[in-house]
């Protein structure tokens, strides 16, 4: 399928700020590797829903994240987005599918289907509906560049479907930003919190919140010796990567008896619980619409 949207496209009036949000998807939405107190993840959304809240939200904002590690779209079509609808949010945030693509028989037409009846139905709900399309992973990583095809793939039916349905869109797959390695954790498929802040403000951007900002590139980093680099791969391969391989052939998922971490709309003006009060917090306000 040819893509033929461009950024115009997807330009729109800024979303109201609002008085409610819910987050819904896998590890991306959840926030690993963001660790926070208590060995909570914060993430992304987490960060968007503080900077809303510090920002002159409406009263009695509230925010809550149902997304958990390892789930495919169609659990997330079918155990969140039903949750998700019946809170009525006014912003909804829906990121699946590379769990789907990341299994050796991929079926794009039935990602495609669940994200689609997912829009659908929380549209339907009376939300605004926020979609991403993620990035190029070809560029930092060998062993998981060969998802980039299926991830392009993926990208080009959400941008048809935040057409059809008059979706925001956070795009990500041309953020050579996220080619930086200091912007995923040591497993190399997590965001570190650097990148959740990152993409937090992209996402504030596209919703009409933010700037440009977050582009830019980081400082220079030291180049790294041979001898560490070599290290740090053997390292990966042992304690990331083999056991994500074990994981796949038993069919076991990440998130086996995990709960979300919100389950419900909840207050968070005077900050999250598990927020962990160290430098990497974002400072910046939202700008109002």
């Amino acid at each position: 399928m040819e893509d033929t949207s461009t950024a115009s496209d997807f330009r729109r009036p800024a979303a109201p700020l609002p008085t409610s949000f819910v987050a819904l998807g896998d590890s991306f939405t959840e926030g690993m590797d963001d660790e926070g107190l208590g060995g909570t993840y914060v993430g992304w959304a987490d960060r968007l829903a503080m900077l809303v809240a510090r920002s002159g939200a409406p009263s009695g904002f509230g925010y809550a994240n149902l997304a958990i590690r390892g789930k495919r779209a169609a659990e997330v079509l079918e155990e969140q987005v039903p949750v998700a609808a019946a809170l009525r949010p006014d912003l909804v945030s829906y990121a699946a599918g590379v769990n789907d693509a990341m299994r050796p028989v991929f079926d794009l037409d039935h990602v495609v289907a669940c994200e689609e009846a997912a829009v659908q139905q929380l549209r339907e709900a009376g939300a605004q509906v926020l979609l991403f399309c993620f990035g190029d992973p070809g560029r930092r990583s060998a062993v998981v560049g060969r998802l980039s095809e299926r991830i392009r793939a993926m990208n080009s039916h959400t941008r048809r479907i935040a057409l059809d349905y008059d979706c925001f869109v956070a795009d990500f797959w041309g953020e050579r930003l996220f080619d930086d390695p200091r912007l995923w954790s040591p497993d190399r498929l997590h965001l570190s919190p650097l990148g959740h802040t990152r993409v937090a403000a992209g996402v504030a951007e596209a919703l009409g919140w933010g700037d440009s900002d977050w582009r830019e590139p980081l400082p220079t980093a030291p180049p790294t010796p041979w001898t560490a680099r070599r290290r740090s791969d053997i390292d990966w391969l042992r304690h990331h990567f083999g056991p994500w391989v074990v994981r796949r052939i038993r069919q076991q998922s990440s998130g086996a008896g995990i709960e979300p971490k919100l389950p419900e709309l909840a207050p968070v003006t005077s900050g999250i619980p598990w927020w962990s009060d160290s430098s990497d917090q974002p400072e910046a306000a939202l700008a109002r619409p």
